[in-house]
């Protein structure tokens, strides 16, 4: 089994209700989530909205490799409702965001997959959920 650390957030609808969602879905379509931290709220981190994030992190334990993680987490993204990703940076009010922060202690370097997640280090809403879980 691989372990899997992921972000989620959501700062517009149900946003307790769709990170509940995405996680239980993630359960059935990535793997066992072996740990989830709790939901922290957080400004918007990018770009300007009035709508605050609920954010966290879990760990899933999956057989899938890292491209078929990363597809599952696009499906889920699109069947709770998102229809779009930001684009060269830049950002705006989603229903959720699902992103792959490590995967084992491999690395990953291709357009549309980075892993580590290039960024996270750069982001209390993804550190401080993180370190809640990370090797539990």
């Amino acid at each position: 089994m691989h372990k899997v650390y992921l972000s989620l957030g959501s700062n517009i609808g149900n946003r307790r209700g769709l990170i509940r969602q995405a996680v239980e879905l993630l359960e059935s379509r990535v793997g066992h989530v072996s740990a989830l931290s709790s939901l922290h709220e957080t400004e918007p981190w990018g770009f300007e909205s009035p709508n605050k994030f609920l954010n966290a992190c879990c760990c899933c334990l999956t057989t899938l490799p890292p491209r078929q993680v990363l597809l599952a987490t696009q499906r889920i993204e699109h069947d709770l409702g998102r229809t779009g990703k930001s684009v060269n940076g830049v950002y705006h009010d989603r229903v959720i965001d699902i992103d792959i922060l490590l995967y084992d202690d491999i690395k990953v370097d291709e357009p549309d997959l980075k892993i580590p997640h290039p960024l996270m280090h750069e982001r209390d809403f993804v550190m401080v959920p993180l370190k809640e879980i990370y090797n539990k």
